[in-house]
């Protein structure tokens, strides 16, 4: 549900673009269209490093769907491997094939959980909120997304907002509003690891939650050491070519 544009930029033949210029190719009605744009780059001891944008230009963030997305690219463009080491947004990251197309990508530990009122704040490779709901279908992500990504708290750095419902007993339902885009998203891979590790069916543990979103399905397994502390994070889920092309700027 999440779609990317992806360059190869191994050769440094993008390193000019400027947020112009990526805010207009994630446009949808006068670019491309996008969820955000990555570049792959040559990384000294990585097999490449990942450059992420958001729509509206702005960087220093990790997406997660992106972070599989990248991993089949840059199958396609040549690197194979059966375990990826890669680098993105100051931080190592791992990845692997589980199959043809479904990409699992292990995320950063958890150290952190903290409460706002009845909700959850914490950190899966960007900042996340999280909040529990019942009738997800009835709730005004867009509105209620938006006042509490711009409240007092947030409006700095901004956060993404996330909505869960608990759908059975090791299965949720999310929706997310994300920051940089300033909309609802048809997924979010950090925002879904979010909302698994707070959903936990064992207090301790392995774990593994499966996830609804309007983009299609993602399942998320972890360690749970604690109400705080969670490790051995994979995002697991697939990543699909759409097309290639050309455009001119």
């Amino acid at each position: 549900g999440n779609d990317f544009i992806i360059l190869d930029n191994r050769s440094g033949e993008y390193d000019q673009m400027d947020s112009s210029q990526i805010k207009l190719l994630c446009n949808r009605n006068f670019g491309i269209g996008a969820d955000g744009l990555m570049m792959l780059k040559n990384k000294m001891n990585y097999h490449f490093e990942m450059i992420y944008f958001n729509p509206d230009g702005s960087t220093n963030t990790m997406c997660g769907n992106g972070g599989r997305c990248i991993i089949k690219f840059a199958s396609m463009m040549g690197i194979h491997q059966y375990s990826y080491h890669f680098f993105a947004v100051g931080n190592d990251y791992e990845a692997e094939f589980e199959n043809e197309n479904n990409i699992k990508l292990k995320m950063k530990s958890v150290e952190e959980v903290n409460r706002l009122h009845r909700d959850y704040i914490l950190d899966s490779g960007s900042p996340h909120y999280v909040k529990l709901v019942n009738n997800l279908d009835e709730t005004d992500v867009y509105a209620l997304g938006r006042e509490i990504r711009n409240s007092k708290a947030f409006v700095g750095k901004g956060i993404n907002v996330n909505f869960v419902e608990s759908i059975g007993p090791d299965t949720i339902y999310v929706r997310t509003y994300e920051r940089g885009v300033e909309d609802e998203t048809l997924s979010c891979g950090t925002g879904v690891t979010a909302a698994a590790l707070i959903s936990a069916h064992n207090n301790v543990g392995f774990n593994r939650v499966e996830v609804k979103t309007k983009g299609g399905n993602l399942s998320v397994e972890f360690n749970k050491i604690d109400d705080n502390t969670f490790d051995n994070i994979w995002l697991c889920g697939p990543a699909t070519f759409v097309f290639k092309g050309e455009i001119d700027l």
